[in-house]
């Protein structure tokens, strides 16, 4: 009788733990689709992003593995090429198509930033190969922005988070997520 009591038990373990599980699948699935979205190039939103990174600095110092981002600038696209809103609304719809080709699906994350900026968020990758990302986004992006009367300069810019001195604090600041968009900002600047 008591094996009774016990393959009970465990099948209602087993039901528990499965129901929780889809829960939490659902839980996640309905975070995605709710995703704050920039409405032109259905990339996230520069709050979203900035929440992400959070996360990511939080991760990279929990478990130690290399975090980089890259920043992505179309310098000076509006005052260089007299086009109209529609079509500079194609371009970078455009452009952010060129480059979510290049990134992983499920890992790299991608948001606008600003009017021609936007920002890829690159987990578990150093920085040499942040740095051929870059590369490769910066050839594809000229590549697929081609006529005869745009000119497009695109900048691109990578930073590495580097593991704070004190491992105990594993708590992301607004300063650190500021301070590695700043820094991908400035290399992209030069």
């Amino acid at each position: 009788m008591w094996y009774f009591t016990w393959i009970l038990g465990v099948l209602l373990a087993c039901s528990l733990g499965i129901i929780n599980v889809l829960r939490l699948e659902a839980q996640e699935t309905w975070d995605k689709e709710h995703i704050p979205l920039d409405p032109l190039t259905q990339l996230i939103t520069k709050e979203t992003m900035r929440v992400r990174l959070k996360e990511k600095i939080e991760n990279s110092k929990r478990n130690g593995f290399p975090f980089s981002v890259l920043f992505i600038s179309l310098k000076n696209f509006k005052a260089k090429n007299n086009l109209s809103e529609f079509e500079m609304d194609a371009v970078l719809r455009n452009v952010a198509d060129c480059f979510q080709e290049d990134i992983r699906p499920g890992v790299d994350i991608a948001a606008r930033m600003g009017d021609q900026d936007f920002l890829i968020a690159l987990p578990g990758s150093p920085l040499k190969k942040a740095e051929q990302v870059a590369a490769q986004i910066k050839h594809e992006i000229t590549a697929c922005v081609k006529a005869p009367h745009l000119v497009v300069d695109v900048g691109t810019g990578v930073a590495e988070y580097s593991s704070p001195t004190d491992p105990d604090e594993l708590s992301a600041t607004a300063n650190e997520v500021d301070e590695l968009i700043r820094i991908a900002a400035e290399k992209s600047n030069a």
